[in-house]
């Protein structure tokens, strides 16, 4: 279990209402989520200030003294990426600690892949060479990331989106294989800074847009700190619903996304495997 945060927007656009001010900040989640559980064993924050990403990492929970609060206060972009860690594969370290970056690439993961130890063998030797060898940590998580990224880079004529789709799916497929009673938990973010996509699987995932630019009722001003250029377009993605009083909408159960150049969601259902995975 882990909780994550992610925002793409048309503009550089601020994330500190989202990662520490708001009602049901990202902060506060690790403290305790609206089930009740902690999320202390690690944080990180990744974004793209100039085009370039950064990810800033520490191992400690996030609502342990200023560190996450200065990270989330310095970002101003049109991409981020946050995540808190309640570790399940993988002790506690750096290495093992999200977001994961490769080149441009950022990815976080919010679930477990069961059995992995089981399956550990199986990513491996489905992986490119070049991911294989710069895994640095233990966690399932890492392994995810390094397979998707070795199937864009083999076929990228299929597409980011379907790379995504048929290799959860395949995913979920080698786990039912080991025990289909297990839950599967693959909430999942991905993006270069200039394409997001990511899925959900049996954990929970919202997302809101936004159409304009706001007068934010957490610290009431806009979270865009210069005069924008075009008419302001952004998505929100988050474990849980950050704020009270706007309308998050469901990711549906067993989907994939990918943000649209209107910065809406196109989400399509996830594979077969996945479907025969779906949490009762």
């Amino acid at each position: 279990m882990c909780r994550l945060y992610a925002m793409h927007a048309n503009e550089p656009t601020r994330v500190e209402c989202g990662l520490v001010n708001a009602q049901n900040a990202l902060m506060a989640q690790s403290a305790g989520d609206l089930t009740g559980m902690m999320h202390g064993h690690g944080w990180g924050v990744a974004d793209y200030p100039d085009g370039v990403p950064i990810v800033e990492k520490q191992t400690w929970a996030a609502f342990h003294g200023e560190h996450f609060q200065k990270a989330a206060a310095r970002v101003y972009a049109r991409t981020a990426v946050a995540h808190v860690r309640r570790a399940t594969v993988g002790k506690t370290s750096l290495e093992n600690t999200h977001p994961f970056h490769h080149g441009r690439w950022i990815f976080a993961h919010n679930g477990t892949v069961p059995n992995f130890e089981a399956l550990r063998m199986t990513f491996l030797e489905h992986m490119d060479p070049l991911h294989r060898s710069e895994i640095q940590g233990e966690t399932d998580s890492e392994h995810v990331f390094r397979y998707l990224l070795s199937l864009f880079l083999r076929h990228p004529e299929v597409g980011l989106l379907e790379t995504v789709r048929r290799g959860l799916d395949q995913i979920v497929g080698w786990c039912r294989e080991v025990d289909p009673t297990k839950t599967i938990g693959l909430n999942t973010v991905l993006t270069d800074g200039e394409r997001m996509v990511g899925s959900r699987l049996n954990r929970s995932l919202v997302h809101l847009r936004r159409d304009h630019l706001h007068v934010c009722l957490v610290c009431g001003q806009t979270h865009v700190k210069h005069e924008p250029t075009i008419d302001y377009r952004a998505v929100e993605i988050a474990s849980e619903p950050v704020t009270q009083d706007e309308t998050w909408i469901n990711i549906p159960n067993a989907s994939v996304f990918q943000t649209t150049d209107d910065f809406s969601l196109d989400i399509r259902p996830m594979g077969t495997h996945a479907a025969a995975a779906l949490r009762s």
